[in-house]
């Protein structure tokens, strides 16, 4: 693992979490997902918003970045009840990856305490 992987971290939101248990998608395949995405293996939706396939293609995820430091899984949804994400959210999860991308550390830390955010991948 080299520094900068090292330094990345990698978040689902505690919504997310609830749905990937649902639909049984481990954090396993949730961590495999995010290395193929940093070899840039998922689609750039642009603003620090990726969307990448889970389970075997059934579902799609969309993944925040936050300014090259760590990622949020926040969204999920079934292949097979809608093929994409609108415009209108695709500029909310914009405006929320750059609201990721001004949270500080301690703000994170506060977050995962408060199990908003739960931490994979590390």
């Amino acid at each position: 693992m080299n520094e900068n992987e090292e330094a990345e971290r990698t978040f689902k939101t505690a919504w997310f979490n609830k749905a990937a248990r649902k639909a049984r998608i481990t954090d396993d395949e949730l961590c495999e997902a995010i290395h193929a995405l940093r070899k840039g293996q998922a689609d750039d939706l642009g603003g620090g918003v990726f969307k990448k396939r889970l389970d075997k293609n059934r579902h799609r995820s969309i993944i925040l970045a936050k300014g090259g430091r760590c990622w949020v899984y926040a969204y999920l949804f079934p292949k097979k009840d809608r093929a994409n994400i609108d415009d209108s959210e695709l500029r909310a999860f914009r405006d929320l990856a750059d609201i990721y991308a001004r949270k500080t550390d301690d703000q994170i830390a506060r977050e995962l305490e408060a199990r908003e955010l739960v931490e994979i991948c590390r």
